[in-house]
């Protein structure tokens, strides 16, 4: 296994021998196409190599591995950052980094292997820089706008970065939805803003994701948005549960901003799945988690088989098929049930 730390002059990286579990050699190449040409050939052709994402700088080595015929493992960043704090806590070099990559992707179980590292399209790359982009903007305006009110002797210049961030904020919107519709690149997305709840942004980020990743299975998707639900059995809390929050924090925050518009909707079906969330005694919070899991669900149904959203079939349960033999013609008849 390889263990590669990506920075972004340099890439150091730590063959490791699964075998013996004893590292071969350690090398620090430039982060250049003929430095990573160079490594490559060092490196015999069935070992894997792993790579934590760290934005633009880690594409070069993926597509120049790729293009190679390599397999290339991405180390999801929560995990590994606390596999690699544990193996050293009083110190982190780039050298232990990479030693810890290839200890960390050795270490998994078959059940939990790495997955390829996905390379994204030029459309959906561009996209992700726009919501980025946005997200960033969005992070500036709210942290402004509470500024204004702690600090009245300057809130006249504040409102006036604000009012010009909503209005970048909307230049941002309008390119988004723009890209989003063009059928060719995103087809998916016109019926995910059918979606009680999924605007232009929250439709454009799902298509991305979904587009420059694959899920087998909507539990699959939830997990990668981290509205999965955790169960704790330690000491005296046993089975209190929770969100794991991990994977992308960000198309979490959009699905639960799409569970808040559903209370605002005259009729909708997960605003009644809300209530009845709260008839069960869920605080708030815990029952608009439960509607974004679902409007989760629905988005990653409406991508993955086709069809047309319906708010009659969100909660009604799919029919078994009949026939055993044809298990894909069932699906299809049912589209936005699939979990």
């Amino acid at each position: 296994m390889l263990g590669i730390d990506v920075s972004k002059a340099e890439l150091t990286c730590a063959l490791l021998d699964r075998a013996t579990e004893q590292f071969r050699w350690e090398r620090t190449v430039p982060n250049s196409s003929a430095g990573i040409q160079g490594l490559l050939a060092l490196t015999p052709r069935e070992v894997p190599l792993v790579v934590e994402p760290t934005g633009r700088f880690s594409l070069l080595v993926v597509q120049e591995a790729r293009a190679a015929g390599r397999t290339v493992l991405l180390a999801p960043p929560r995990k590994a950052k606390a596999y690699l704090r544990s193996l050293s806590s009083r110190a982190k070099t780039d050298r232990l980094d990479a030693r810890g990559l290839a200890l960390f992707a050795a270490s998994r179980p078959k059940v939990e292997a790495l997955r390829p590292y996905p390379l994204k399209g030029e459309d959906v790359q561009q996209l992700d820089q726009l919501l980025t982009a946005r997200r960033g903007v969005t992070a500036a305006l709210a942290s402004l706008q509470q500024q204004c009110r702690e600090l009245p002797h300057a809130a006249a210049v504040l409102q006036q970065a604000v009012a010009d961030l909503k209005a970048r904020r909307r230049q941002l919107d309008t390119q988004i939805a723009r890209l989003a519709a063009d059928p060719r690149k995103f087809p998916a997305a016109r019926r995910l803003q059918q979606v009680h709840g999924v605007g232009p942004v929250i439709a454009a980020a799902v298509a991305a994701r979904l587009t420059s990743h694959q899920f087998a299975r909507a539990d699959q998707f939830v997990a990668y948005v981290g509205l999965d639900v955790g169960v704790i059995r330690s000491g005296k809390r046993v089975g209190q549960r929770g969100l794991t929050k991990e994977g992308d924090a960000e198309l979490r925050r959009l699905f639960y901003l799409a569970a808040q518009a559903n209370l605002r909707c005259k009729q909708s079906p997960f605003k009644d799945q809300y209530a009845c969330e709260r008839a069960k005694g869920l605080s708030t919070t815990a029952a608009l988690n439960a509607v974004a899991r679902k409007i989760t669900k629905v988005c990653w149904s409406l991508v993955k088989h086709g069809g047309e959203y319906d708010p009659a079939r969100v909660h009604r349960q799919a029919t078994p098929p009949q026939d055993a033999q044809q298990p894909a013609a069932a699906a299809a008849a049912h589209p936005e049930l699939r979990d």
